[in-house]
């Protein structure tokens, strides 16, 4: 003879009490699944967030974000920003040559272009992002397609 685990009442086989409607039976209770930190954020979203502040959201949403859009255009924008500081230390080399060889003037005219280029570069990239297109730069993204599969 079984029992009410609430109230006490006789219940025979029935999986809920008739006296008080309690539950007789094990009840799974339903676990959430963790939500990711990005759940709410749209794929274009997070991918142009990536590039927001270079390497550091790149690094960011790479570690944080598991969907293959944007850890494309995290590691994208990563390997993005070490060639601009490659290309920035040897510009600065450069530099040093045409200081010696007293034409510093040209280098003048070399940082305003490559800035700009870069700056055009870096919303090209965002807007494409956005877009929700999985833009390859030249070099670099077929490098970090691979390493992103």
């Amino acid at each position: 003879m079984a029992f009410c685990k609430s109230c006490g009442q006789e219940i025979g086989t029935a999986s809920f009490c008739p006296k008080c409607g309690a539950s007789q039976g094990a009840v799974a209770t339903p676990v959430a699944a963790a939500a990711s930190p990005t759940e709410g954020l749209q794929e274009n979203v997070a991918g142009l967030l990536c590039y927001i502040l270079g390497w550091v959201t790149g690094l960011i949403f790479l570690l944080i974000d598991k969907r293959p859009f944007v850890k494309f255009h995290a590691a994208q924008s990563i390997a993005m920003s070490i060639g601009v500081i490659v290309l920035y230390i040897a510009l600065a080399i450069f530099m040093g040559v045409l200081h010696v060889m007293h034409i510093f003037f040209l280098g003048l005219l070399i940082y305003p272009i490559l800035w700009l280029a870069l700056f055009l570069l870096w919303i090209f990239v965002m807007y494409k992002a956005y877009q929700h297109e999985k833009y390859k730069l030249p070099i670099i993204g077929n490098l970090v397609e691979g390493v992103v599969k």
